[in-house]
């Protein structure tokens, strides 16, 4: 069992490889072991990537809520070496930023976001609260906010288009994804637990989720 699923360390998170010779059911029996039993690997806030077309959309999906499930993002695209010469530039007072490290995999922000608090990172971000309206993110990675998400958002910051969104309940005025603008539709329906934006043939596109 414990060679059907093997992890390979990324600057930004983790890379998950497959024995393709076996059943989709016993490789997502062999990831679950091993989040169950507390794998030193998978630590809560951790982007894990999965190479493209591994899997059909159903079970990439599976995936996705299971990890979700135990505080992970999930990114199906392997990151691409950021260009980060020149980052974005924001002019905002020092008080009112934090600061992230930039050899962090996934930055955990264990509070609210209130209006004129800003995070900035290469990497993914998790928010355990909500991001209130005039709060900002900007993220080289995925961004998954578990709570409600009122401010402004923009994930793979550097070209990663990859990179997705998703929250609890997702109502920014705008989102960005790598180069791509967009806002959440009117008639969006809101019966669901979470929604994730991504990009999809050139677009981003909003569509409902469970976690």
């Amino acid at each position: 069992m414990n060679d059907i699923v093997k992890i390979r360390g990324l600057k930004t998170g983790l890379q998950l490889l497959f024995d393709r010779n076996v059943a989709f059911d016993e490789i997502k029996t062999a990831i679950e072991e091993k989040l169950v039993t507390g794998n030193k690997f998978f630590i809560r806030g951790t982007t894990v990537f999965v190479e493209q077309n591994s899997f059909s959309e159903e079970q990439v999906e599976q995936l996705r809520r299971l990890f979700h499930r135990h505080g992970m993002l999930f990114s199906l695209n392997l990151p691409k070496v950021p260009k980060i010469n020149q980052p974005p530039k924001i002019e905002t007072p020092p008080s009112e930023v934090q600061q992230v490290e930039p050899q962090k995999t996934t930055v955990v922000v264990n509070k609210t976001l209130r209006g004129g608090q800003e995070v900035r990172t290469e990497s993914s971000v998790l928010v355990l609260g909500n991001v209130n309206p005039g709060a900002q993110i900007i993220a080289g990675g995925s961004i998954d906010v578990r709570g409600v998400c009122r401010g402004t958002v923009h994930a793979g910051a550097f070209g990663d288009q990859s990179a997705c969104i998703v929250a609890d309940k997702l109502r920014p005025i705008q989102i960005r994804i790598a180069d791509l603008i967009a806002r959440p539709p009117d008639n969006m329906k809101r019966a669901v637990q979470a929604e994730r934006a991504s990009i999809k043939n050139g677009y981003i596109v909003f569509e409902p989720i469970l976690r």
